[in-house]
């Protein structure tokens, strides 16, 4: 039964719409537990759906070990009969949000909640404490662990060959982390909102040639949740719905020696089945939600979707008719408390159903954006997902 006491349609095809979204509280987060963010962002989040908790039977959690969506349900008290912890770095949300959209449309889930918790900040000393154990890496990753190849310096590498084959600057990389820090400071939740220069990205600490520290995404702690409803529930819903009108996944690669091309990440893929399904096209979007762990990602990802040719993606971003990315700030200054796909449809649905005060996108005629997409990118360009959602 739905909320309102009518019987649900057969299943088929049925539409899905988020409900609900939600953050905990974020930034500096001292006092709690990721249990404790995870709970507080889904009781918000379903505080903004207007629907009770009984009506949850899907439920969707990574990063808290192999049992993630079975603990993450006790103690939300919820007793699911779907779930899903798939787990592929960074995109892992938006491929969650894929598999849950496609249960809900085919009737074996009729509500999901999607819910993540981190304290990736305040862990961090015991983060650092136990780095180096990566040594006794098994698999393909045993021929890069031992020679330090870190994560940072993959992303470096694959910025740099972007620089070699395009001639992308640095200075076209720096302005990606100023235009976040811009948004950010719109942004009363983000956790940096001071503004930044090119002059002053380009003279920080180096971290990986050629990411200088603020090249690289903030540590913060914080959690989030999005509540996902089959068409039949949305009339009992407190706001208007943002529907999922299409989902892309796709992986590339683990070791650098099996990626076929540095300048090209597996959004190019994901992307493509994204908008295939939604029947929409790059140039109808009005606000693109992109994982931006370092600013590269955030260049190569809008080439990678089609916003503009490969290459391109620096002059594109400096460009002042270029598609509003990042409006909450993004990882590089609001939050990035790791796994921070969910935090991208978050901010994307806020956009389109004008709940973004300060920093709002509009259309050239005034009115709410129509379309946004949301695109998270996992390990180092490892995964990617992709989710396009509108108004109607």
């Amino acid at each position: 039964m739905t909320a309102s006491g009518t019987t649900p349609p057969p299943p088929g095809r049925r539409r899905v719409a988020v409900a609900g979204v939600a953050l905990s509280d974020c930034g500096r987060v001292d006092t709690a537990t990721p249990y404790a963010l995870h709970a507080q962002a889904a009781r918000r989040a379903l505080a903004d759906s207007g629907l009770d908790r009984s009506l949850v039977d899907g439920l969707a959690s990574a990063g808290l070990g192999t049992l993630a969506p079975v603990e993450v349900a006790e103690y939300l008290g919820l007793r699911p009969t779907w779930v899903d912890s798939t787990s592929v770095g960074g995109a892992t949300w938006e491929v969650m949000a894929a598999h849950a959209a496609d249960a809900i449309a085919a009737g074996r889930a009729n509500a999901v909640l999607l819910v993540y918790g981190s304290t990736a900040r305040a862990d961090i000393k015991a983060r650092r404490r136990t780095a180096n154990l990566s040594f006794g890496a098994r698999g393909p990753l045993q021929f890069e662990v031992p020679y330090g190849h870190t994560l940072v310096a993959k992303y470096a590498m694959a910025a740099r060959r972007h620089m070699h084959e395009y001639g992308t600057t640095l200075e076209q990389l720096a302005g990606v982390a100023v235009r976040a820090r811009e948004n950010a400071a719109l942004n009363p939740e983000a956790m940096f909102r001071t503004p930044v220069t090119v002059d002053e990205v380009l003279g920080g600490p180096m971290i990986a040639d050629p990411f200088t520290k603020l090249h690289c995404c903030i540590r913060s702690d914080g959690g989030c949740a999005v509540l996902l409803v089959a068409e039949e529930y949305v009339p009992d819903t407190r706001k208007a719905p943002v529907w999922v009108l299409g989902t892309g996944e796709h992986t590339s690669h683990t070791t650098m020696s099996e990626w076929a091309d540095f300048t090209v990440s597996p959004a190019a893929v994901s992307g493509r089945l994204a908008f295939e399904r939604a029947g929409v096209t790059p140039a109808d979007v009005d606000v693109a939600e992109i994982y931006d762990a370092f600013t590269y990602m955030t260049l190569v990802t809008v080439e990678d979707l089609g916003f503009c040719a490969k290459g391109e993606g620096g002059a594109y971003l400096a460009d002042g008719s270029a598609v509003p990315v990042n409006t909450d700030g993004g990882g590089l200054s609001a939050c990035h408390p790791g796994m921070r796909g969910l935090f991208l449809l978050v901010e994307a649905v806020r956009q389109l159903r004008g709940e973004a005060p300060g920093r709002q996108v509009r259309r050239p005629d005034g009115s709410l954006p129509e379309l946004a997409v949301a695109s998270g990118t996992g390990g180092w360009f490892c995964s990617s997902g992709t989710v396009v959602l509108g108004r109607t």
